[in-house]
């Protein structure tokens, strides 16, 4: 079973391997940093208490041209590189691998179909066995994007026409935020996602699912809503296995119903939301790049909203 954590987006709460040797080199340098600051503030008050006149430059000199580097600097130094020098290289062998591809401004995520079906593709949330190596093959389809969820590791940037890759392993169930770390446009402060480690067996039935077609259901209404995505042609921008061709433009909507948030972590997923984020989706993230839906009478909306939100 899952731990229901709060979504943590900081350095100070690893739960993988690598974040926890980063965390702890964090504290050091963040208390090294201290000295050096309250060693600055004990030099400003003696000047301040003396004079500027009765300060010798040689003393400035010998403390902070040579002591400082040598008792503060030179171990910050030393240890960084021991502890950096720890951190787990980026191999795929003996790994699950998961392809990440940033897109302006949101996250497509695959996975290989263990039944050696076409790829298990999805959006804005990465789910991951616990206690399994992963390796995250980690690209871009624009422009320079970084990959970073503080509580697993670092930031890995993400820059077009090269493969970057990330190894992470994470011992127990969890939720965790990641958030892309370099300025990549309008939107770029809500280019967010989730990672979630399963339990390794609700893992393979998740994955298991998410290969599945969508489901087909014989309710009127969620059949009217099926019929407004065709006639709408949402197929353009989204594929919806078992319903429309594939295409790569907006997120996989297979099982968008899944899902905890719409918008790469943006809005809470639910079908008023998602009425609400088709009929005008710059009302929560201006500048993406789905259109309004204004045209679509409150009836068909609220039908191909239901109708979405039951694709799980």
């Amino acid at each position: 079973m899952m731990i229901d954590l709060p979504a943590l987006q900081s350095v100070f709460h690893p739960a993988a391997i690598d974040a926890r040797t980063i965390a702890g080199l964090a504290w050091v340098l963040i208390a090294g940093a201290t000295l050096i600051f309250l060693g600055v503030c004990s030099l400003v008050w003696r000047a301040v208490r003396r004079g500027a006149g009765n300060v010798r430059a040689r003393h400035w000199i010998v403390g902070g041209g040579v002591l400082l580097p040598l008792l503060v600097l030179t171990p910050l130094l030393a240890f960084s590189t021991w502890r950096s020098a720890q951190l787990t290289s980026p191999a795929s062998q003996d790994a699950l691998v998961i392809s990440v591809t940033a897109k302006m401004w949101w996250w497509e995520v695959r996975y290989a179909d263990p039944r050696g079906g076409p790829d298990i593709v999805t959006a804005n949330e990465i789910h991951l066995p616990a206690g399994r190596p992963v390796y995250l093959s980690l690209a871009s389809n624009d422009v320079i994007h970084s990959f970073w969820v503080p509580a697993l590791g670092g930031k890995v940037d993400m820059v077009p026409g090269r493969q970057h890759g990330m190894r992470v392993q994470v011992d127990q169930p969890g939720r965790w935020r990641g958030q892309c770390a370099e300025y990549c446009g309008e939107q770029h402060a809500r280019m967010a996602l989730f990672v979630v480690a399963d339990a390794p067996d609700d893992f393979a039935a998740w994955l298991a699912a998410q290969g599945r077609p969508a489901p087909v259901s014989a309710d009127p209404s969620l059949a009217r809503g099926r019929a407004v995505f065709l006639a709408q042609r949402c197929g353009a921008c989204h594929t919806v296995r078992g319903v429309s061709a594939s295409a790569s433009l907006g997120p996989d909507l297979t099982h968008v119903g899944s899902r905890s948030h719409l918008g790469a972590a943006t809005v809470p997923n639910s079908a008023n939301a998602l009425a609400a984020w088709i009929a005008n989706p710059h009302a929560a993230k201006p500048g993406v790049r789905m259109p309004a839906s204004h045209d679509l009478d409150p009836a068909s909306l609220q039908a191909l909203a239901a109708w979405m939100a039951q694709l799980k």
